[in-house]
């Protein structure tokens, strides 16, 4: 990755039009109030093995085998982002038991009548006392995400934080650790990393078929969703940092905004032999590879017989075999519980993501000054 990053950023004037799931009432994305970390010491629950309790019984035809599962999961936030764990968490049979946590009432009751098997509380604390409750999903607003993330490590639960980690280094380093002192999973939702045409992406990329990279441009823009505890960098450029990874010196151009007509997902990707478009918001062929490029005349003699000359080829549309995203972390974060393994998208991972964020930050408080990156967590 180049030593210094440098962000552009649209923003109004004015402060107001919140949303990101908020609702009329005031609450956002289930918001719980965070107490001040306590640093109690959080015992791992031992593991029992209990009877399920048999509701509406029915007889038994056929019974499949069924894949390992938790104990017990909670998802804490449902407002613009939570709803949807709680939906392939159950899909996935990801745990026995799937609690959700939220303060707004009608959230709890609109998501109940979606899952009849799903338990809900209004206390973040019933979740840290459950023994059953494994792990924990944070899915509420950015600036929450430490203290719940820190309470629930120290309450012996593995964590998985939506992006972003922290809302800062120091802040997502002490949760890195935490994890390792207490041998927990600290993963990232960094949805894109487990996209399937980002991956296609990077195995093209990686493959050579473009050539030698000279440059990535990517713009995300749309109207909204204008929020208050983080600005259009911390919201948007996160699914750009993080998959922006360079051996060598490599020109990348991040575009980010919240006051655009049009709804922009789009990345670049120019090669000497090749050039690749990644469109996210195409309902198909999100990835186009063009063979077109530029050359210029090894040998010539006069000026005259100086020129470039112009490709254009054919254009490639890959076949992607499409699977949600979230359906593909819920599975690492359950599969990283039962086997002690790393997920991809690690608390490193976010923290370096974290750093490169607050760099972004600095540069645009003053006025685009170039900032070296600080060092995260190896």
């Amino acid at each position: 990755m180049n030593d210094f990053i440098m962000i552009n950023e649209k923003r109004p004037t004015m402060e107001n039009g919140y949303h990101n799931g908020v609702s009329k009432n005031g609450h956002s994305n289930g918001s719980l109030k965070v107490d001040k970390v306590n640093g109690a010491n959080g015992n791992g629950a031992i593991e029992i093995e209990r009877p399920i309790p048999v509701v509406n019984a029915r007889p038994i035809v056929a019974v499949k085998e069924q894949r390992a599962q938790l104990r017990g999961v909670g998802v804490v936030g449902l407002g613009y982002w939570g709803p949807n764990w709680v939906r392939n968490l159950h899909q996935c049979q990801a745990a026995r038991r799937i609690v959700a946590c939220d303060l707004d009432q009608k959230r709890r009751s609109h998501v109940s009548q979606l899952y009849s098997d799903l338990e809900t509380t209004s206390r973040f604390e019933d979740l840290l006392n459950d023994d059953d409750v494994e792990g924990i999903v944070v899915a509420t607003p950015v600036g929450t995400h430490y203290g719940m993330a820190k309470r629930a490590l120290e309450a012996g639960k593995s964590v998985l934080v939506e992006k972003t980690l922290a809302t800062s280094t120091e802040e997502a380093n002490d949760l890195v650790k935490t994890a390792r002192e207490k041998k927990l999973v600290l993963m990232v939702g960094h949805t894109f990393e487990y996209s399937a045409p980002v991956l296609k992406m990077h195995d093209i990329i990686s493959s050579g078929e473009l050539g030698d990279v000279f440059y990535i441009s990517s713009v995300r823009a749309n109207l909204g969703l204008f929020q208050r505890d983080v600005n259009v960098t911390w919201d948007l450029a996160t699914h750009d940092i993080l998959t922006l990874r360079f051996e060598r010196n490599i020109i990348a151009f991040i575009h980010v905004s919240w006051l655009d007509p049009d709804k922009i997902r789009r990345t670049t990707v120019v090669g000497s032999r090749k050039m690749l478009v990644y469109d996210d918001t195409a309902p198909q062929e999100k990835i186009r590879i063009y063979d077109k490029g530029v050359t210029a005349q090894k040998y010539y003699d006069t000026f005259g017989e100086f020129q470039f000359s112009y490709r254009y080829g054919d254009i490639q549309i890959p076949r992607i075999e499409e699977k949600e995203p979230l359906f593909s972390e819920c599975e690492q974060f359950v599969n990283c519980m039962k086997n002690g393994e790393t997920p991809n998208t690690d608390g490193v991972n976010g923290a370096r993501v974290v750093n490169v964020l607050e760099a972004a930050n600095y540069s645009l408080r003053r006025g685009g000054l170039m900032v070296p990156l600080g060092a995260a967590l190896r």
